[in-house]
């Protein structure tokens, strides 16, 4: 990155912050899965139309995509993430106590901005406070360990969350959500500050700790031709991705409306079991073996997946193929930021990178679902699956042809 730069030193975090990250990571998936399908749930008993709804929840899905480079630039700016997560997380408590104390259109829209502003910086800093703790020769194993923290959080609040709006009410689980906020917020604190290194965090070399938000650091991050790759890359996975449980969910009510709810919720949790089990072992093997292959097997998965759903028409076995999604998920949720933090380092400009590529992958998200649906309704859900399939190859070939190998060797030690 230039003459003047120093060397990495090892990085040695005390298992107080190293514990610290991995419980605020499971509480505050705790505290993300009370929104998404309990809104819904929640307005519909609040006697809302589904077109104010509909409305809210695409004024969040706005919000969190044109939020991903601000919010990211934000914590790049910040002299200190955790209090940029701390008050994102508060941001997220007061949401929840909106929904649930004052379910008016006027008060849930800017409680539904609030919590998609929020969220908007929480990723970023969490990749940000994990790189300035470990450095970025350990920060594949830190990664695989945060996924494997945020996929335990999600299962133990759906199982909660669930538990509480069934023997409780809907409006129970914006509550939960804004008492999980405390044990949060505790964990946050555990995280000792002096173990940052905060120009690590931000992704710059030592002699630029000091040097803030650089224009020009910037500006030859957006000429990485790596970075801009991968960028294209997450929009066709998320294109590819997006629509497939959705779809799947319809065509199973379709064959076998009673059972649907029972194996949709199983298609949710292998997923989520398979990164919980996989996602240290993919930060450890992107280090031993490099970042490609690991990206092969991700878009590989998801191809195959695309076609067994075309293919597979026995609503049971559909949850076997699920595996393939929970082989996709613990790759990328490994190496979206690991490769973002190989491309961006020496910029200083490390989650506004997250910005970009977060952004791309949320413009493929956004189309992904208008998109199959039309191929499906015209076609037929097999045609959609196989389309969405194509995707995922054609996200393969681009990984292929053009994306470099991005790790870096760890120096020798003395």
């Amino acid at each position: 990155m230039g003459p003047a730069s120093v060397p990495e030193p090892p990085r040695t975090p005390s298992q107080q912050s190293q514990r610290g990250l991995d419980w605020f990571i499971f509480f505050l998936a705790d505290v993300q899965t009370g929104f998404g399908p309990f809104i819904a749930v929640y307005l519909t008993t609040q006697k809302w139309t589904q077109v104010e709804i509909g409305l809210v929840l695409s004024v969040g899905g706005i919000i969190s995509l044109i939020g991903q480079m601000p919010g990211g630039a934000i914590v790049d700016a910040a002299r200190d993430e955790r209090k940029v997560a701390g008050f994102a997380v508060a941001a997220i408590g007061v949401a929840a106590l909106a929904y649930a104390t004052m379910p008016v259109f006027p008060v849930v829209m800017l409680a539904a901005t609030l919590h998609a502003a929020a969220s908007c910086v929480l990723g970023p800093s969490i990749a940000a406070i994990s790189l300035g703790l470990v450095g970025r020769y350990a920060i594949g194993e830190r990664l695989g360990r945060n996924a494997r923290c945020a996929s335990l959080g999600n299962g133990v609040a759906a199982a909660v969350m669930g538990t509480a709006g069934y023997l409780l009410s809907s409006r129970s689980v914006f509550f939960v959500t804004c008492l999980l906020v405390i044990p949060t917020l505790i964990a946050l604190s555990r995280i000792r500050g002096h173990e940052i290194d905060s120009a690590r965090a931000h992704g710059a070399e030592r002699r630029e700790a000091a040097s803030g938000f650089r224009l020009a650091g910037l500006a030859g991050l957006l000429r990485q031709r790596p970075l801009l790759v991968f960028a294209g890359a997450m929009l066709t996975l998320q294109l590819a991705n997006a629509a497939m449980l959705p779809l799947m969910a319809s065509a199973v009510t379709a064959r076998s409306s009673a059972s649907a709810p029972a194996l949709i919720a199983f298609c949710i949790v292998v997923p989520q079991a398979i990164v919980a089990l996989f996602s240290p072992t993919v930060g450890r093997l992107a280090q031993s073996i490099g970042r490609k292959p690991l990206l092969f097997a991700g878009f590989g998965a998801l191809a195959i997946r695309g076609l067994l759903f075309a293919s597979v028409t026995d609503p049971y076995w559909l949850v076997a193929v699920q595996v393939f999604d929970g082989i996709t998920a613990a790759v990328f949720a490994v190496m979206v930021p690991l490769i973002i933090a190989d491309v961006a380092f020496g910029s200083g400009h490390f989650s506004f990178a997250q910005g970009v590529v977060g952004t791309a992958g949320g413009i493929g998200a956004s189309l992904s679902n208008v998109v199959a649906g039309l191929v499906a309704d015209k076609f037929g859900s097999p045609a959609a699956f196989m389309g969405l399939a194509a995707v995922a190859a054609l996200g393969f070939a681009v990984v292929a042809l053009l994306m470099p190998e991005t790790r870096r060797a760890e120096p020798a030690k003395d």
